[in-house]
């Protein structure tokens, strides 16, 4: 008998909680109701795909050696992931995707590759037998081989365990994530920028790079104070260290703050965190900052900020229930989502 799949992928936005993954520390995303939906079905020492957000189909012969050799470059991430799991075989997939296209830090990556490990991590007998952490550091280190970029686990946690309804508090030193309900009387608003964002490129990494450093003088900065941040002799990684340790205390105030449903204080929380984002870390743009003070001088918008890795791409705002912004970028008016889940259907 043989089957054909359907498997679906949420994207992610992070309400606060900026480049604290890497180094341990909490974050606070949700799964979206937009991500990828892959259909397809099994077949042998091939890789067959094609995206209606893509102008090139991927043709593979498996196994693939080297990825640097992968054309067109959207096919790395597939191949990445049937190199890391093991005995995997061949599929034949049609690939759909709700997000929006064109760098807007909402995980469109990591839910493509979430999407795809799950036909060749699950049976049709079995499709609930998912260990969704080890899938997790599996489409972790996949996108790493893909693009070269170390990232922190966020964005694969948030897909593959989002809940309808809440936000994650996920503690990225023990992978603890604990689901928080989003208040009723929050709308959450995600609004491009109007300036695509790259991940790959020295900004990112050298971030990364400050946050290591101070680190190896303070210790690890999850557990790390202000006090211990003022200590560092270097200015900029002082900064940066100051956003990231702030950013920790940030995501635990906002995880309260919607427990008690306190949207002044929610409002509040995201405000600080944009601008240490943009100010200690150095994370945004001009194009960014008018368009968060754009949204911010409009009715309904009690605050907003730059959300994802940085330098462009989405912005996260909260809203009274019906509020619509006023641009002329794409916007959504997101709802907190299930996380990732897979459908196998008898073609007999």
């Amino acid at each position: 008998m043989s089957y054909s799949f359907r498997s679906f992928a949420p994207g992610r936005v992070n309400l606060i909680g900026e480049h604290t993954d890497y180094t341990g520390g909490l974050v606070f995303p949700m799964a979206l109701d937009l991500g990828i939906t892959i259909t397809g079905r099994v077949i042998p020492g091939e890789l067959r795909a094609k995206s209606n957000n893509q102008s090139e189909p991927v043709h593979l012969r498996l196994p693939v050696e080297d990825l640097a050799t992968v054309s067109p470059s959207w096919g790395r991430f597939l191949a990445a992931v049937l190199n890391r799991v093991p005995d995997s075989t061949g599929l034949d997939v049609e690939i759909s995707s709700s997000l929006p296209s064109g760098g807007t830090g909402l995980s469109t990556s990591t839910a493509l590759s979430c999407a795809f490990v799950l036909p060749l991590a699950t049976t049709p007998d079995r499709p609930d037998d998912i260990d969704r952490l080890q899938l997790a550091k599996l489409v972790k280190a996949a996108e790493q081989d893909a693009t070269g970029v170390e990232t922190g686990i966020m964005d694969q946690l948030a897909s593959l365990f989002g809940v309808a309804g809440s936000a994650l508090m996920i503690d990225c030193h023990d992978l603890a994530i604990t689901p928080v309900v989003v208040p009723d009387e929050l709308q959450i608003l995600i609004v491009h920028s109007g300036q695509e964002r790259e991940l790959v490129g020295s900004e990112y990494s050298d971030r990364r790079e400050a946050c290591y450093a101070a680190q190896e003088q303070i210790g690890p900065l999850r557990l790390a104070t202000l006090s211990d941040v003022a200590t560092l002799k270097d200015p900029t990684v002082r900064r940066i260290a100051t956003h990231v340790v702030g950013d920790n205390a940030r995501v635990r105030l906002m995880a309260a703050a919607f427990e008690a449903s306190d949207l002044d204080l929610a409002a509040q929380i995201l405000t600080e965190g944009h601008r240490s984002y943009a100010d200690n870390f150095g994370a945004s743009t001009a194009t960014v900052e008018a368009m968060v003070a754009h949204l911010i001088a409009q009715p309904g918008i009690r605050a907003a900020r730059l959300t994802g890795g940085g330098f462009g791409g989405s912005i996260v705002a909260f809203a009274e229930p019906g509020a619509q912004p006023n641009v002329d970028t794409w916007w959504t008016a997101a709802a907190p989502s299930a996380g990732a889940n897979i459908s196998w259907i008898s073609d007999a």
